[in-house]
């Protein structure tokens, strides 16, 4: 017989981040590493090591977070995070709450510390740690060590924003403050956001209801307009970097070269199928060249800046998937490419950085297979590549400055995580430091992989099943099926559990088989498998699901007339689809933050994927789901942030009125002062919300 302790159930509050019980049950890997140079930082118990010889020479204890918490200054403020430089020096980087600081290893002694102003954000060190750039409210402002600030703007109006992100973060971009590489220039995103709809976000909270407008440029309006500026610390001027007329074009992936003296940057049209990679001379702001042009008949997406080669300033490395995978390529600086350095049906994921000499660049890949990610190599000069990592599963890694050790980070299905030293010639592999299984001596549902072909008979897609602890194939049991499905996802991967969260695993417990697929439409398989969705959102996710659903039909296991399906955002609105779609599949449904309509979705994104509605009025039509609420059999709740700046209420709305209109009847469930997700404590209550109406609705044996 199983014993108390193996037949556990785990609650939500176990199982749900934000739970009182969720740090438990969530591995962690109790060391963490860094590079300092050659050296290895170690860091466990709020202490630090050093390890020589790049982790293989004499270990030596450095100091505690306690003796830097003490230093001039400090007041308070405990130290959250620590960051070591990667090309050596006895300088490491301490982020607190309430400010930034530098701190001298070697002669035990704070260099500098940096209070964060009241209200201030987008808090950003230069790289030589003089300066620190930072806004409050719209406003950009640049201090030095000793306190000093100058104002870079002093906008009263809201709809004028400087130094942080623009293009509603697209594009990877991730924020609005970009220093030069020695840290004498800064530069940094303007954006005028005067001409676009002022959107009406309701805050319940206070005794009369107060409106918070949010600035919503939807699919085919007019969108915010976006210029850079370039400060010098020297001289404390800033000029204006000469982009043309900032209407209808997309600044992204800002770069700069190693000598500060140039900006590189992808401009797009807003069509967004035509991008120019350009140069900019960054004293003058003046327009210096076109280096090369990409275009593509659906939509060109750069997210990476070029990556100038170690040693070689005159070479850069592009990111691009002009072949049809995301590959390296190599150009010099008039604008040449020199050749190809990756190739194949599988992807470039994410650049890690070259060598000590430049001879070889690091990276991590799709290979073998779109479910693991390993960290390969290519010697720029013969074009070959080399495997690293061997052991299936989810890689990333860091690279000691010589080039000669990774520091690799992976976990995968049965492993929840683990830290590898990596000799890069010959492939020794050390462990430094690994996860403890929370789940260890409990009986748990089991998690498996597979694959479903996809509706147009070309493609394999990969689901994972989860099944209850002590799974019998002699009984029926219901179904809940998970959908994502949206562009720059993928839920199914070979890491801890192959990717299943807490809610499965309470669902399982409950005794369902939850079901997860990646359809066509999601990232990491090649462009025609992501953009063979354009102008018709919806259509091909649509059927590639309901193949996983045949799948599941088709098994003696599973109770056909006890299926349920939920999903969040891009997978609120697939769930919807589906229930519309396929109106006598599924008993019910729960859509999260659900895009119902796209006209009513920001631009960017919105006609990237679509057009605007005017270009694609049917594609618009046959994506809406207003038009096919009469269509709602199933028992369906939707759940939404009164105040979501992301899909804003008013999708949930007009679903409402649509269905009202029809005669079906949808439920509604709010969660006020929330926006896109439902975040800290809220968020065990939103996910015991969504298993109830799945069992008030999904009779159970």
């Amino acid at each position: 017989m199983l014993t108390a302790q193996q037949e556990k159930q785990f609650t939500l509050e176990e199982l749900i981040p934000g739970g009182k019980y969720y740090p438990h049950f969530y591995p962690t890997i109790p060391q963490q590493f860094q590079w300092n140079g050659n050296r290895l930082a170690a860091i466990g118990n709020d202490s630090i090591w050093l390890i020589e010889n790049e982790g293989r020479g004499r270990k030596s204890f450095i100091l505690t977070y306690k003796e830097i918490e003490e230093g001039p200054g400090m007041g308070e403020n405990r130290i959250n995070r620590l960051s070591f430089s990667h090309g050596g020096g006895d300088e490491v980087l301490f982020y607190t709450s309430g400010g930034t600081g530098v701190y001298d290893l070697k002669k035990k002694e704070h260099r500098a510390f940096f209070s964060y102003p009241e209200k201030s954000g987008n808090q950003t060190l230069s790289p030589d740690h003089s300066f620190m750039a930072y806004t409050i409210e719209n406003n950009l402002f640049v201090a030095d060590s000793n306190g000093q600030a100058w104002a870079l703007s002093n906008e009263c109006n809201r709809g004028i924003v400087y130094g942080q992100s623009v293009h509603r973060n697209e594009f990877g971009i991730s924020g609005g403050i970009f220093w030069s590489p020695g840290g004498r220039r800064m530069a940094f995103y303007r954006m005028d956001e005067t001409m676009v709809s002022d959107y009406p976000l309701v805050d319940a909270s206070a005794r009369v209801a107060a409106v918070k407008y949010s600035k919503y440029p939807m699919a085919g309006m007019a969108s915010h307009h976006v210029t850079i500026g370039i400060f010098d610390t020297l001289t404390k001027e800033t000029i204006w970097l000469q982009t043309g007329e900032p209407d209808d074009h997309y600044l992204t992936n800002i770069a700069w070269s190693p000598d500060g003296e140039a900006v590189y940057m992808a401009e797009l049209n807003r069509e967004q199928n035509r991008m120019q990679l350009n140069r900019y001379n960054a004293v003058t702001g003046s327009f210096d060249r076109i280096l090369f042009e990409e275009s593509h008949p659906k939509y060109v997406e750069p997210e990476n800046p070029v990556l100038f080669v170690r040693n070689k300033d005159e070479q850069f490395i592009w990111q691009s998937d002009r072949n049809g995978y995301n590959h390296l390529y190599l150009y010099d600086i008039s604008g040449k490419q020199l050749k190809q350095l990756t190739d194949g049906t599988w992807e470039v994921t994410e650049v890690i950085g070259f060598d000590k000499k430049g001879e070889n660049l690091y990276f991590i890949a799709t290979l073998p297979s779109p479910i693991d990610r390993h960290v390969c190599s290519v010697t720029l000069k013969s074009g070959k590549i080399t495997q690293h990592t061997t052991l299936p599963g989810i890689h990333t890694a860091t690279l000691s400055t010589s080039g000669r050790h990774l520091l690799d980070r992976y976990s995968s299905h049965d492993n929840p995580g683990r830290i590898d030293l990596i000799e890069t010639c010959t492939g020794r592999t050390t462990l430094l430091s690994q996860a403890e299984n929370p789940f260890a001596g409990f009986s748990m549902p089991t998690v498996e992989l597979g694959k479903v072909n996809s509706a147009d008979g070309r493609t394999d897609l990969y689901y994972r099943m989860i099944k209850p602890a002590g799974f019998d194939a002699a009984k029926k049991y219901p179904v809940a099926v998970y959908v994502y499905g949206g562009p720059h996802s993928q839920m199914v991967s070979n890491r801890w559990r192959y990717g299943s969260g807490g809610w499965e695993t309470h669902m399982a417990q409950k005794g369902y088989i939850v079901f997860v697929m990646d359809n066509r439409g999601t990232a990491y398989r090649g462009l025609d498998f992501e953009n063979v969705t354009h102008r018709q959102l919806g259509v091909v996710e649509a059927e590639d699901q309901m193949k996983g659903v045949a799948f599941l039909q088709s098994l003696p296991y599973v109770d056909s007339e006890r299926m349920g399906i939920h999903g969040w955002s891009y997978g609120g609105f697939m769930t919807i689809n589906m229930l519309l779609r396929y109106p006598e599949v599924f008993k019910v449904g729960v859509a999260g933050g659900p895009v119902i309509d796209w006209k009513y979705y920001e631009v960017m994104y919105g006609e990237r994927y679509m057009d605007t509605p005017a270009e694609n009025p049917k594609g618009y039509e046959e994506s809406s789901l207003l038009n096919k609420a009469t269509q709602l059999r199933s028992r369906l709740l939707i759940i939404h942030g009164d105040e979501d700046p992301t899909v804003v209420m008013q999708h949930s709305l007009q679903f409402i009125k649509a269905s009202i209109a029809a005669g079906t009847h949808p439920d509604l469930f709010l969660y006020p002062g929330h926006g896109h997700n439902m975040m800290g404590r809220d968020r065990v209550h939103l996910h015991r919300h969504i298993t109830r109406y799945f069992d008030d609705f999904i009779p159970q044996d």
